[in-house]
């Protein structure tokens, strides 16, 4: 298993290089900009009033700006998980139908191992991969803030990015769950993307159009609080969150250990009535 999981988060060192430091090099640049940033707050809060409300909704409270959490929320975490939800979707939804679109997995479970080995040891390298993007990026925060006017602890800006890893989980796991459904990786990723980017809109418009709040509880972003969790992390929330991700990697385990593999390319949906179509067209032939 170990040897599984090894090779697997090799493979994606230098994916998880590059977001990392990425990331750190635009949290630094926004870090170092703060203290400039309250010097002109009124200036900034004279440039605000000229704006409509409609820009703010798409700006993850702008009106909370001045503030630790809200600072932080506006100029990094509020957009976040939609690009590092990128990671997330594309390595969830392809954690074990890549290869098998290649031609690949047939002949990895050819070996002795169990599916479930196989299945928990990729789990185990994406979610580590998540864990370490996410600490190159705390850690690259933390190594800048002495320079900084934020007064934050170490463990207080850890719960932003607890709220964030939550939502990539919930996300990444989708992905995989839909990638056991659907007949293609690109399908169950354009589905996964399109339910993330639909949740974040429908989060957005909540400032516009307060009788949205009620169709908004029911998509994940509602739950997600960005920078706003510097003053408290909805552990709940979080849980739920952590919770629903557990639940789509149990199925799509079940799934995967019951599906039979492709040999290569892309798969058809596996409707029970075209499997009924098909096992008479053979049976006609034969």
């Amino acid at each position: 298993m170990f040897t599984i999981f090894r090779y697997h988060l090799s493979r994606a060192r230098f994916t998880i290089i590059i977001w990392g430091l990425s990331l750190t090099a635009y949290g630094a640049y926004i870090l170092t900009f703060y203290d400039t940033f309250i010097e002109q707050r009124e200036v900034m809060e004279e440039l605000l009033k000229q704006y409509p409300p409609e820009v703010f909704a798409f700006f993850g409270g702008m009106t909370d700006m001045f503030s630790r959490g809200g600072y932080l929320n506006v100029y990094f975490f509020y957009l976040m998980p939609l690009v590092l939800g990128i990671y997330a979707v594309l390595s969830g939804s392809g954690l074990l139908v890549a290869d098998e679109e290649g031609g690949v997995l047939d002949l990895v479970v050819a070996h002795p191992i169990s599916r479930t080995t196989l299945f928990f040891s990729r789990l185990a390298a994406f979610i580590v991969s998540l864990i370490l993007i996410i600490a190159i990026t705390w850690t690259g925060f933390i190594l800048v803030l002495p320079n900084t006017g934020l007064d934050i602890t170490p463990g207080e800006l850890l719960l932003p990015f607890l709220s964030l890893f939550s939502a990539l989980l919930f996300f990444g796991f989708l992905g995989l769950l839909l990638s056991m459904l659907l007949p293609s990786r690109s399908a169950s990723a354009m589905l996964t993307s399109f339910l993330l980017v639909a949740s974040f809109l429908m989060i957005s418009l909540i400032d516009l159009n307060p009788d949205l709040e009620g169709v908004a509880q029911f998509t994940p972003l509602y739950y997600y609080q960005g920078g706003f969790a510097l003053e408290g992390l909805e552990w709940g929330w979080f849980g739920g969150l952590i919770g629903f991700a557990i639940l789509f990697m149990v199925l799509a385990w079940r799934l995967f250990e019951g599906r039979d593999i492709r040999v290569g390319g892309e798969g058809g949906w596996r409707l029970p009535w075209k499997r009924r179509r098909r096992i008479v067209s053979e049976v006609a032939v034969g």
